[in-house]
């Protein structure tokens, strides 16, 4: 495809001749830009089969496809993440934003529950938000029995939730959908019933839901809308859970990872087209992925709303932020009864993080960008402390090698076991090589590092942050050094093998995980990690200057496209031995899929569901692609069958870094953009406090665009910042410190400084020898309450513990987190929990909380040391 001419958005649009139109560019293009929209062109010609007939993004074109999705055509919250990816790349590149807008409302109507899907949760109770089952090693240890006698803590944010948007629904999206109802159950976007097999799709499902070994290969799919008009008596509730009466019931399960990088994406949209000028066509799609910002802080709980380093199912019950971990989580899910004449709802966190799920660009967008920030009072805390939390998790997981380990979960075998002996820990949660899943290891695969650690990256081009800068200086040299390419071939990592575990946590002083390695065992041509790693190393070259990590995104991206570009896309040959697994059947403590005995139940296709079923017995309709003969010669003795895949996500993470390419480090196809940015004007200080500083600033211009701003004191560079205002934050109190700030652009082009601001900061707490003291700060109001922080500050000697007293009269206290706290009328006693107690010599901690009144002028705080 030859070069697109320059002009308005949307009114120059060109036809390449397969159909698919596509605006013009807004500048002159350069070749990966070309390769961009060349990609976009193919994942929405219909010929090509990405997308269903209802303009839903399919996991892939292929429908024979077994991996997360049992079924090709079945999609994810995943997928639409990455077309919002896709779709914010292309209004970047166009200044068309209309498909970007529809994107989101296509995931709007199809992926997140409506009203009618979860009909009973205004009887949700934050007090009493679940009832705990364990979970358990193998799926024939299943159903698992609900227990009411196991505490379970409160929901901190259900109330609040409910508050903010009149409502108790939950605005998130559940992870699987049956696009073109191949199982037939029908459970359809805006139904409370099930439609069965002649609703046209696409129809909520679920399949994983017993342990981690529960393999693809194992699962039994049911519909998210359980009536009971398939499956047994209990429709297929009683392959799950057990209980003495079962009710008709939904349920759904969010993936927060899928989640996060919508809500990643929207923030990138923003950036560039309000670089476009063209911010106001997508602020309302900018504000729901605030809102959905807003519940996915379900995924920053445990589970059942315990403590951190729970280690009994007797381990105290949270209150407040105390059973908050602050890292996404594996999902979290919410569920209700059917019947609305006897309405009752539930609500789960989860208790297990993998590192490949944390999203700290996120969680910046989410606690820094003003029109991402949700509405929620507690929000933006709570989005701030799950950054610093994330970045640690990556720090506290980086092997002495470079590459990322697992995880951590506060619940050691999903039931609250004792933690290992000699388990290290983080924040009371203990180490997982492999959280969640084991069959295969859910840390072997390396998409896990690509995906998370591209987050990282960003976060650094965005802020400069130094945590970010020293994992990705380590990080880059290892994964480098095990990327080949040539002119006839290319290799990335595939699988990894770990072992050791990393040191135990500690904040001031983190440890360097000597004990802690990781190794390559196998190289592979999977496009979409070839994407996603070749993402990662363009924003770090870009943040950085590292030549050899643009040499080799450039090297990778060229090879593929050289190489491997067909009709559809770029793929490669994939060889499935895993596919021998079709007809396996269940073994005693072995694999299968394990149906308990005596249950007996039937599909809506007639398949019947019974001990001794195999994969392809309840899925017969594989019998019928015509993939499967090349599978069917497998199972009968033949060559493992070798199928070119193209997965929606995959192409998206090629097409995509494509344009990332371009933007950020490419020359164009003419001129190299020299020109610097004009010098940035008007700095002023906004505001100060004992430990913080916050300016604001007049834009910068460019020739080509401004792409961000880095803020320097005292000479020397201390944050960047997207927008035109930034607030550092761990300074000393009375200070001065002097600022100014400039701006770059894509190509690196750095303006003079603006003029320079002296800023000091206030008073710090008086601390007394040994003791402690506190203050109250309140932190945001609105009609009828308020949210306050209460910061602690040990004297000149550590302590062990603390607690703090104040009185909010005339006003009440509602909820708190990051301490215990009790209330005798307007009086409020809070004290440490485990992880914030132990506090050095003149070091701080900080607790929440909101009340409901009018904030007192001045409320003092007594502390007492321990």
């Amino acid at each position: 495809m030859a070069p697109a001419s320059a002009g308005l958005p949307g009114v120059t649009p060109e036809d390449d001749g397969g159909g698919a139109t596509v605006a013009a560019p807004l500048a002159v293009a350069g070749e990966y830009t070309d390769r961009f929209l060349e990609m976009y062109e193919k994942l929405h010609d219909p010929a090509n089969g990405y997308f269903s007939p209802q303009g839903i993004p399919y996991h892939a074109a292929e429908t024979l496809m077994v991996e997360a999705p049992d079924y090709g055509h079945e999609t994810t919250s995943e997928a639409y993440s990455f077309w919002l990816w896709l779709e914010a790349s292309y209004g970047q590149v166009t200044g068309d934003w209309d498909p970007f807008n529809q994107a989101w409302e296509t995931l709007e109507d199809n992926m997140i529950p409506t009203t009618e899907n979860q009909p009973t949760n205004g009887a949700y109770n934050p007090a009493d938000p679940a009832t705990y089952a364990p979970e358990h090693d193998h799926p024939s240890q299943y159903p698992s029995q609900l227990d009411t006698g196991v505490s379970v803590g409160s929901d901190p944010i259900g109330s609040e939730l409910r508050q903010t948007y009149g409502t108790s629904e939950v605005y998130g999206m559940h992870w699987l959908s049956d696009v073109d109802n191949i199982y037939g159950f029908g459970a359809a976007p805006g139904s409370s019933t099930l439609q069965g097999p002649n609703h046209p799709g696409p129809s909520y499902i679920n399949t994983f839901q017993r342990g981690p070994q529960e393999s693809v290969w194992e699962t039994i799919p049911q519909p998210s809308i359980d009536d009971f008009s398939f499956g047994g008596p209990n429709g297929y509730l009683d392959l799950f859970t057990g209980d003495a009466s079962y009710a008709k019931q939904w349920k759904y399960t969010n993936a927060p990872d899928a989640d996060a990088r919508a809500i990643e994406a929207v923030y990138w949209a923003k950036q560039f087209a309000e670089a476009q000028g063209a911010g106001s066509e997508i602020a309302g799609t900018v504000d729901k992925a605030s809102k959905m910002g807003d519940y996915l802080r379900y995924a920053l709980f445990d589970k059942y709303f315990k403590e951190p380093g729970c280690e009994s199912t007797s381990c105290p019950a949270g209150s407040g932020r105390s059973s908050a971990h602050y890292l996404l989580s594996w999902y979290y899910a919410w569920g209700g009864a059917l019947d609305t004449s006897g309405p009752w709802a539930w609500r789960i966190g989860s208790s297990h993080a993998h590192f490949g799920y944390q999203n700290p660009l996120a969680a910046h967008a989410l606690s820094t960008d003003p029109d991402l920030v949700p509405s929620s009072p507690t929000a933006q805390d709570d989005w701030s402390e799950s950054l610093d939390r994330q970045i640690e998790f990556f720090q506290w997981l980086q092997s002495s090698d470079g590459g990322i380990a697992g995880g951590a979960t506060n619940s050691v075998g999903g039931r609250y076991a004792a933690h290992p002996a000699g388990s290290s820990t983080f924040y009371g949660m203990v180490y997982d090589e492999d959280p969640v899943y084991e069959d295969p290891p859910s840390n072997q695969w390396i998409g896990m590092q690509g995906w998370g650690m591209e987050r990282i990256a960003q976060l650094y081009h965005e802020t400069g942050d130094a945590r970010a800068e020293a994992i990705l200086e380590k990080w880059v040299p290892w994964v480098l050094s095990e990327i080949t390419v040539t002119d006839t071939t290319w290799e990335v990592p595939s699988t990894l093998s770990w072992s050791g575990q990393p040191d135990t946590w500690n904040p001031g002083n983190p440890g360097s995980n000597a004990g802690l390695h990781v190794e390559v065992t196998d190289h592979g041509q999977d496009v979409g990690v070839a994407g996603a790693l070749a993402r990662t190393l363009i924003y770090y070259a870009a943040a950085s200057g590292d030549q050899a990590a643009d040499d080799t995104a450039k090297a990778l991206l060229d090879a593929m496209w050289t190489q491997d570009s067909d009709d559809m896309g770029v793929a490669t040959v994939e060889t499935r031995t895993d596919y021998g697994r079709f007809d396996d059947e269940i073994t005693p403590g072995g694999n299968g899929t394990y149906v308990p005995p005596g249950w007996s139940g039937t599909n809506p296709n007639g398949d019947v569901v019974e001990p001794g079923v195999s994969f392809l017995d309840i899925r017969s309709f594989y019998q019928d692609d015509p993939m499967f003969p090349e599978v069917q010669e497998y199972l009968d003795g033949g060559a493992a069958p070798q199928f070119t895949y193209h997965r929606f996500w995959a192409q998206v993470a090629v097409a995509t870094a494509m344009a990332d390419y371009d933007r950020l480090l490419g020359d164009g196809v003419g001129e190299p953009d020299t020109q610097a940015p004009t010098a940035p004007t008007g700095l002023r200080v906004t505001g100060t406090t004992a430990n913080s500083v916050s300016l604001t600033w007049a834009a910068a211009t460019d020739d080509v665009g401004v792409t961000g701003y880095e803020v320097l004191r005292g000479g020397a560079v201390v944050g960047r910042s997207s927008t035109t205002s930034y607030t550092e934050t761990g300074l000393d109190p009375e200070t001065a410190y002097g600022y100014t700030v400039r701006a770059y652009d894509a190509a690196r082009n750095v303006s003079p400084p603006s003029g320079a601001v002296t800023a000091t900061t206030g008073e710090g707490p008086v601390v007394e020898p040994g003791g402690c003291t506190g203050a109250l700060t309140v932190v945001n109001q609105w009609g009828g309450g308020f949210q306050a922080a209460v910061r602690v500050t040990a004297g000149s000697a550590a302590i062990g513990g603390w607690t703090a007293r104040f009185d909010l009269a005339p006003a009440s206290f509602v909820q708190g987190w990051n301490g215990r706290f009790t209330t005798s009328g307007s009086a409020v006693t809070v004290s440490d929990v485990d992880w914030n107690g132990s506090l050095a010599a003149g070091a701080s901690t900080e607790i929440g909380f909101t009340a409901n009144g009018t904030a007192p002028s001045s409320v003092p705080v007594t502390c007492t040391a321990d």
